[in-house]
């Protein structure tokens, strides 16, 4: 076996198709859009090149076939609340059941890394935001990935442990009934602030998406500062992440909570846009998008993914959440177009999080697995520390 830098257009097209040939045998495998993949990995349309930079690797047998692939990138961007060295990453890891070939992707990306200043690797993560690709998939393989969602065979557990790389944090997806019950407790907390004339819930408005965009940074900013993992998002970045989304944005799941005006909360879904990429098997020109187009009036989507949710530092605790999503939950189910919403991840590390997903009776779905491996074996290895 050997490894092939990916550094034309050529080894690029094996890096997309690898990932597809592994998963080939679960029919809930929807295959990730090739452009989408691509763009991560393009300076030009990443961002996070601009503090930070990758690289890709394909792993060939002796007999020339692609046998698995993998990344390395190394970010100043990317902390973690306790770190107390450099720690770089791997994702798009992708191998067969093979712990030698698995070895030798993983000592590729290893050894970049070092040589970049590393002293640690996680994964398999993204290179960029956490709402993509984020974890490796170890419970949830009976059902579609929602779009976004790691989905890899149930072997590669076996393979990364089986390298050294440990548990560095669970993440964990719940799914809600659209049309389930909600608690008494968030019923009597919408009620409380509804009737508070300082206090408002309100969905998106696409015609005004610079105010709402702006909005979303600043309670996205002030939500991250307390984690101290240097995560932040500028108003003009956040209006292009909206214009972005205004294709598919579905304004009664996009919410917003104010005081006095002040936002202080953000809900935001979009409508599973996997229920139409599965059909395209990875694929997204002019054809596809027309035939978007039409599912989105004939077969539209009916599960709703959660993107993003942060309530601001000093509004926390109060029941803010239960009176935003409360609001929204009302506005969703008379609109009568949804059947499911699965939340977006909660880390083991976010205990209050995850109580907010139990309170709103939701059952975990999924659970993927951030791990960590450290170089210098001799360092003793530490969990990712809570949140309180």
């Amino acid at each position: 076996m050997h490894i092939t830098e990916v550094a034309d257009k050529r080894t690029e097209k094996a890096f997309l198709e690898v990932n597809a040939w592994m998963n080939s045998h679960n029919p809930k495998y929807i295959q990730p859009l090739d452009n989408e993949v691509r763009d991560v990995f393009d300076a030009k349309k990443n961002k996070a090149f601009k503090k930070g930079t990758a690289k890709r690797w394909i792993l060939k047998d002796a007999d020339g076939k692609v046998v698995g692939r993998i990344a390395a990138f190394v970010s100043a961007k990317y902390i973690n609340k306790g770190d107390t060295y450099p720690v770089g990453c791997c994702g798009f890891f992708d191998c067969i059941d093979d712990q030698a070939a698995a070895n030798l992707l993983f000592d590729t990306a290893k050894n970049w890394l070092r040589k970049n200043g590393m002293e640690a690797m996680d994964g398999p993560v993204n290179f960029g935001e956490r709402d993509k690709w984020w974890g490796l998939m170890v419970e949830g393989f009976d059902d579609e990935p929602m779009y976004g969602i790691s989905f890899n065979p149930r072997y590669y557990e076996k393979l990364f442990e089986g390298y050294g790389f440990q548990n560095y944090y669970n993440q964990y997806y719940y799914t809600l009934a659209a049309y389930g019950t909600l608690s008494d407790k968030y019923r009597e907390r919408h009620a409380k602030f509804a009737a508070k004339p300082d206090y408002s819930a309100r969905h998106v408005d696409k015609s005004n998406l610079p105010k709402f965009a702006k909005d979303f940074s600043t309670i996205y900013n002030l939500a991250w500062a307390q984690h101290n993992e240097g995560k932040e998002i500028g108003a003009e970045a956040a209006l292009k992440l909206f214009n972005k989304m205004k294709p598919i944005m579905d304004e009664t799941l996009v919410w917003f909570a104010y005081y006095k005006e002040e936002p202080i909360g953000m809900w935001v879904n979009i409508p599973d846009l996997n229920q139409y990429f599965k059909y395209f098997k990875g694929k997204f020109g002019l054809w596809q998008k027309i035939r978007l187009l039409l599912l989105q009036r004939t077969k539209p989507s009916r599960k709703i993914n959660g993107v993003a949710f942060g309530i601001v530092p000093k509004f926390q605790g109060l029941g803010i959440d239960a009176f935003m999503i409360y609001s929204g939950t009302l506005v969703i189910r008379k609109e009568g177009k949804y059947d499911l919403i699965e939340m977006g991840w909660a880390g083991d590390w976010n205990p209050r999080m995850i109580g907010i997903y139990k309170a709103l009776g939701g059952t975990q779905s999924r659970r993927m697995i951030t791990y960590r491996y450290n170089f210098d074996r001799a360092i003793p290895f530490e969990r990712h520390p809570v949140v309180v």
